[in-house]
C-alpha cells in the first residue's frame, strides 16, 4: 500500500490565522483544506453582542461547534438553544441551523467543518455581511436606539 505524504504541521499562536472581518462579526481561519487536505477546516467565529448569525441554512458538510466564550445560540434540530462557554453542537450535514448572540457581551466559537473546504467560499460570504443593513444584523432581543432631538 503506497505510503500518504505527510501533511506540514500547524501552529498558531492566540489570535493568529486568517481573518475576515464582517461589520460585527469576524472569522478566524486556523486551517482549511489547502492544509488539510480537504479533510477538515477550523475557523474561530467571533459575534459582538446582540448579533445574528447569517440566517438558517443548510449544506452537505458537517458542522461541528464549541463555544469558546460568553453564550452562542444555536438554531439546530428544529429548535433554538442557548450554549454557554464549553458547550458542544453538532449540525450534521444537510441539517438547517443558524447561530447568533443574543446576549450583551461578545461570543465566540470554535467551528470545525467537515469535510474541509469552506474557506474558498469566504470573500462572498463576507461581502455578504458586510452589505447587510446594520439593522438586519442585529438579534431581536437587542436594545433599542434612540435617537437623539
Amino acid at each position: 500500500m503506497p505510503r500518504a505524504k505527510t501533511r506540514a504541521p500547524i501552529r498558531l499562536a492566540p489570535g493568529e490565522g486568517r481573518t475576515y472581518a464582517m461589520g460585527p462579526l469576524r472569522a478566524v481561519f486556523k486551517a482549511d483544506g489547502a492544509e488539510t487536505r480537504g479533510r477538515y477546516s477550523i475557523s474561530e467565529w467571533w459575534l459582538d453582542p446582540y448579533t445574528r448569525g447569517p440566517g438558517a441554512h443548510q449544506h452537505e458538510e458537517d458542522d461541528v461547534f464549541f463555544v469558546l466564550e460568553g453564550t452562542m445560540s444555536f438554531f439546530v434540530g428544529g429548535e433554538w438553544i442557548d450554549a454557554p462557554k464549553g458547550s458542544f453542537v453538532v449540525a450534521p450535514g444537510g441539517t438547517p441551523h443558524d447561530f447568533e448572540n443574543r446576549t450583551a457581551k461578545r461570543a465566540g466559537a470554535l467551528n470545525i467543518s467537515v469535510p474541509g473546504d469552506f474557506e474558498p467560499h469566504m470573500e462572498g460570504i463576507a461581502a455578504w455581511f458586510r452589505a447587510r443593513p446594520t439593522a438586519d444584523s442585529r438579534t431581536t432581543n437587542a436594545p433599542r436606539t434612540r435617537k437623539r432631538a
